[in-house]
């Protein structure tokens, strides 16, 4: 990636979404302030929790809005941030669990848009300190140590590869999120990766940047595992045309199986009897998601990760 002084730093905003962040806050607002790269501006937007993550947020200083918790959704959000940071020409979205690493995570990761067809940058995704293999793997395998620069020329040889990224540690040019319409406002997950995608089609680049890293990884259990695919499955059958235009996400799908089979057989051999069972779990859910537009509600709701979704279809 090009360096940061090469081109004039544009103003940039942080945009944190929070519910019940108290826990996570130390680690989270310590990673914020290491940072040698400092936002113009760092906007809270928490979906009224209980525990005291307004009072945190107001005491560091950052612009806290409140939404009612009935009122979150993955895209709709975290567009309703931009009306609150005007002037920010890049916007840096970060999660709660997500700790930036090193002191120059944000200078890493806004020197990828030295380059004007870079729309969106995302960071690399290391494994929390005391993760599990099979969850250090997931993130070693998504985020590899080689930056990467994408367009939509790479479907033919990347297929759904060539949407993946995470707003989890990402950053859009806000000219070409307007462009492209913002953030989708009713999805279940996904808004990343539907926003790549019109992005993408569009023309422009997306960047992926190893050198800008946070630390965040799940330990899912393989009921949380199965939600989660359940949730894909519904996006994907949602918005049907990622997979028309990109290609299926099956044959990533099981280069992640062999790769994480092999991960465990070199590292921790001792879970290899379990592995089927959380492959099996993933499938199902995700066919299920698939599918959903046979389930009645209740159930939709009783399996999901994401349940206040189904409150308002």
């Amino acid at each position: 990636m090009p360096a940061v002084d090469q081109f004039s730093t544009p103003k940039f905003a942080l945009i944190i979404p929070t519910f019940n962040a108290a826990e996570q806050w130390p680690a989270l607002l310590q990673g914020i302030l290491n940072q040698s790269l400092k936002p113009d501006s760092i906007l809270v937007i928490d979906s009224s929790s209980p525990d005291r993550t307004a009072e945190l947020a107001r005491t560091a200083g950052f612009h806290l809005v409140t939404i009612p918790q009935s009122e979150f959704n993955h895209g709709r959000t975290r567009q309703l941030a931009l009306q609150y940071v005007p002037h920010a020409e890049i916007l840096v979205y970060l999660t709660q669990d997500a700790v930036l690493a090193g002191a120059e995570a944000f200078t890493n990761l806004l020197a990828g848009f030295a380059d004007p067809r870079v729309a969106l940058a995302y960071g690399r995704q290391l494994p929390r300190l005391q993760a599990g293999p099979v969850e250090a793997h997931a993130r070693l395998f998504n985020y590899p140590e080689r930056s990467q620069l994408r367009t939509f020329a790479d479907r033919q040889t990347l297929g759904f590869k060539t949407i993946f990224c995470s707003n989890s540690f990402a950053a859009y040019r806000r000219s070409v999120l307007e462009e492209v319409g913002g953030f989708p406002g009713h999805v279940i997950l996904g808004e990343d990766t539907v926003t790549a995608a019109r992005i993408l089609q569009k023309g422009y680049s997306i960047a992926y940047v190893a050198s800008a890293c946070a630390y965040h990884s799940h330990n899912y259990t393989l009921i949380q595992e199965f939600r989660r695919y359940f949730d894909t499955g519904v996006l994907h059958s949602r918005e049907s045309w990622l997979r028309q235009t990109f290609g299926s996400a099956g044959n990533e799908g099981m280069r992640f199986v062999r790769s994480e089979l092999g991960h465990l057989a070199r590292r921790a051999p001792w879970l290899l009897p379990v592995a089927p069972l959380r492959i099996a779990a993933k499938w199902i859910g995700y066919r299920l998601g698939r599918f959903e537009r046979y389930l009645p509600r209740h159930l939709k709701r009783s399996i999901s990760m994401h349940r206040a979704f189904w409150e308002s279809v």
